[in-house]
């Protein structure tokens, strides 16, 4: 069956909303969210994650039908308290803006790696799979994880149809859509804010290529031995591994990927708008001009990126109450050490958007050298005073991002992707007790033990 193109209102549509958003929200799209709130605000953030935990494991038939109105629920909720108790939007504004630019990015290269077919004539035996993960954490550095794990998901499920495990999914989530991308500003959303802040392109990979050695190469060999240990246990001779043949179909849509790579680029000089217009754009272009045989064998459609926006809305909407919280009260954090900015980045980063977590723990670590982000000058004088303790945010809001679902953008839409071709993925707490604390924990450990103990 050939996949049904989105009809012209729904990409009129996207056009719409990155032209009228920055109208909208003129008046309150600021960076600065001061304020405190409640603590009990922070609620229905804790309610929307314990459902997305639980409920597809208690209801799953209702909650297949239902998510997105438990999602939009608990995020109106929220809207509603700002708008008609607190009389405040600025917060709103802002986060409005960013949940526009997160999903104009992530849907923009689902959608063109969507008519990119990548055939690879070899079975995926524990080394050709460990050597997939490997580049594929390479890649990140330079497609960005969300790229990359675009990219790869389909033929990494490919070339192990028929043996497919949980673990294979969530590696692929380690090492593709998170850890992989800690080398570069493209890499990963976080890093690439301290670039625009001042950050040079080359410093983390010039600081972070041990830590990220010892993380990546961790996961890769704690990978190879489950994949190994499982290939062993299969019943029956193994069939003859074959010639390794590598085709691309649909090379023309590298094109539009770096277009919508570039346009991330474009959002400081130009502002909020224009460089989403450009990536809906190329995306529409892309999936426009994507030969149909393509997109029915990669079995593309729209439903991983409808499932990530709309349960993304409403964490969006909800992280509000928590990341002002987390504005306002992190200097009473006890961050006096690298190894405290680490965990306490990673950790909040697991559940909340890295990339103002991320912000808010350089904003406290420059402040307490008397210095401002907003002063270039400044900046360079932190990151040649504190180098171990910008290393540590760095490390931590991208490692983390690992351990949880929601902890970074591609990590649903992999699932969700997962999910759709059939591979019965782990729920957001079995992803966690059973392989983000046994398999992950212990080597972002090892990280904090080489690197970031001490002063």
């Amino acid at each position: 069956m050939t996949p049904r193109r989105p009809p012209a209102r729904l990409v009129l549509g996207a056009l719409a909303v990155c032209l009228l958003a920055p109208r909208a929200a003129a008046a309150g799209a600021t960076a600065a969210e001061a304020g405190s709130v409640p603590l009990w605000l922070v609620g229905p953030f804790v309610g929307l994650l314990a459902a997305i935990a639980l409920l597809p494991l208690l209801v799953p038939r209702w909650w297949g039908k239902k998510y997105p109105l438990v999602s939009l629920a608990f995020g109106a909720f929220v809207v509603a308290w700002y708008l008609l108790v607190r009389g405040e939007a600025d917060p709103l504004a802002h986060r409005g803006l960013e949940y526009v630019s997160f999903i104009s990015l992530i849907g923009s290269l689902y959608v063109a790696s969507g008519g990119i077919l990548i055939r690879v004539t070899r079975r995926g035996t524990p080394v050709v799979n460990t050597i997939l993960l490997l580049l594929g954490a390479f890649l990140a550095n330079v497609f960005g994880t969300t790229g990359a794990s675009a990219l790869l998901i389909r033929p990494f499920l490919r070339i192990n149809r028929g043996h497919v495990r949980p673990y294979h999914v969530v590696f692929f989530i380690f090492l593709v859509s998170n850890c992989g991308g800690a080398l570069t500003p493209i890499g990963d959303p976080p890093l690439f804010m301290g670039f625009i802040k001042g950050i040079d392109f080359w410093w983390v990979a010039e600081h972070a290529y041990g830590v990220w050695a010892t993380v990546v190469l961790g996961l890769l060999a704690t990978f190879f031995s489950i994949d190994a240990y499982h290939a062993w246990k299969r019943p029956g001779p193994e069939p003859p591994v074959g010639r390794t043949g590598i085709e691309f179909i649909g090379i023309g849509n590298f094109f539009w990927i770096f277009v919508i790579l570039g346009a991330v680029f474009l959002i400081v000089p130009l502002g909020f708008g224009i460089p989403e217009l450009i990536m809906v754009i190329a995306a529409a272009v892309a999936h426009r001009t994507s030969a149909p045989s393509v997109l029915e064998e990669n079995e593309f459609d729209f439903h991983p990126i409808r499932e990530v926006a709309i349960l993304f809305a409403g964490i969006f909407a909800t992280m509000v109450p928590a990341l002002q919280y987390l504005e306002a009260h992190a200097r009473d954090f006890g961050l006096d050490s690298p190894a405290s900015y680490y965990f306490k980045t990673g950790v909040l980063s697991a559940f909340l958007d890295n990339t103002p977590t991320y912000l808010s723990f350089l904003t406290v670590a420059a402040g307490q050298q008397g210095l401002s982000l907003d002063r270039a000058a400044d900046v360079a004088a932190f990151v040649a005073a504190r180098p171990r303790i910008l290393l540590a945010i760095s490390m931590g809001a991208v490692f983390f991002g690992a351990a949880t679902y929601i902890g970074n953008g591609p990590n649903f839409m992999v699932k969700s992707m997962a999910e759709r071709a059939g591979v019965a993925c782990p729920s957001f707490l079995g992803y966690m007790a059973k392989y983000a604390v046994p398999f992950l924990l212990p080597w972002l450990a090892l990280a904090w033990a080489l690197f970031f103990r001490g002063a």
